[in-house]
């Protein structure tokens, strides 16, 4: 089965609504304090907690997409839930964060968000929902639609004498080359004629790639690491559409396509992830992991 574009449309407008009902859920708990649990898995906090409200975001969203899910015999892959590998028997499949960021929400702040992704079997993302339920801004596409936020067209633009934006989560300052990657970093803006660096490191992967859009020219990226962790097929499939409905750049570290059915993991770890606002500026930071990879002796 290949979806057209009315296919699409539908499963957009579902996906779309139960966006916005989860995050109405999560806006309903925002201010209460959580059991927070973690789950074992992943390198990272981000990675390992959940709350109550993640798992009725998930059978929220899984309940409100049951009906085109059964009519498109669509798969589903839920953070939440355990992978079921209805992604490699289906022509497409869900993948759903149903709230990327639960380390900001348990915190309180600015940087969650809902995110729903419609991937096809060979990995190729065509439609992307992100809902911020905090500034109730909507972020949306589909393969061949365009890109749109809160309703309007949605395509990237650098203005002119801007400072280069690294906007990442917070365990990139974390990293052993943390201080080599931002002086690499202010060497790239001050090549490319930008005026300087600023950083924001706060969000989930979700509203993260979206404020790159937002804070052009700007990027956000993650090395590639032999640990399981870095993210996973739900924090990305979303975005992943929107950024190419809106003419930015995304990929992993190697310039290649995100790999969104990966067969043996969830996770993207092995070969990073890559969002800019150019081309131009993609390949400098591709250049730039190379040299990390090769000073710290990885492949």
């Amino acid at each position: 089965m290949k979806l057209n574009q009315q296919d699409l449309q539908i499963l957009s407008k579902a996906a779309i609504h139960a966006a916005q009902q989860a995050g109405q859920l999560i806006s309903s708990y925002s201010q209460q304090k959580m059991a927070v649990k973690n789950k074992g898995v992943g390198d990272s906090l981000a990675s390992q907690v959940v709350t109550e409200v993640d798992l009725m975001a998930q059978e929220m969203i899984l309940n409100s997409l049951a009906a085109v899910t059964k009519q498109y015999d669509l798969g589903t892959l839920g953070e939440e839930s355990p992978d079921n590998h209805e992604r490699f028997e289906k022509d497409y499949f869900w993948c759903i964060d149903p709230m990327d960021g639960t380390l900001a929400f348990i915190k309180q702040r600015h940087g969650y968000a809902v995110s729903i992704g419609l991937v096809s079997q060979a990995g190729e993302p065509v439609i992307g929902v992100i809902y911020d339920p905090l500034t109730q801004t909507l972020y949306k596409a589909a393969k061949g639609q365009g890109a749109y936020r809160n309703g309007q067209k949605w395509q990237v633009s650098i203005p002119e004498e801007a400072p280069l934006h690294l906007i990442s989560d917070t365990s990139f300052q974390d990293l052993p080359q943390f201080e080599q990657s931002l002086q690499e970093l202010e060497i790239i803006s001050q090549k490319m004629g930008y005026q300087g660096l600023q950083t924001r490191f706060q969000g989930g992967a979700a509203l993260n790639a979206c404020w790159v859009l937002e804070q052009a020219p700007a990027c956000y990226f993650k090395y590639a690491k032999k640990e399981l962790g870095g993210g996973s097929l739900w924090d990305y499939a979303a975005s992943a559409c929107i950024y190419q409905e809106a003419g930015a750049w995304v990929s992993d570290m190697h310039g290649n396509p995100l790999d969104l059915n990966r067969p043996d993991s969830t996770y993207l770890n092995h070969r990073g992830i890559l969002y800019a606002t150019s081309e131009k500026l993609a390949r400098e930071i591709i250049a730039l992991g190379e040299r990390m990879c090769q000073e710290n002796g990885d492949q």
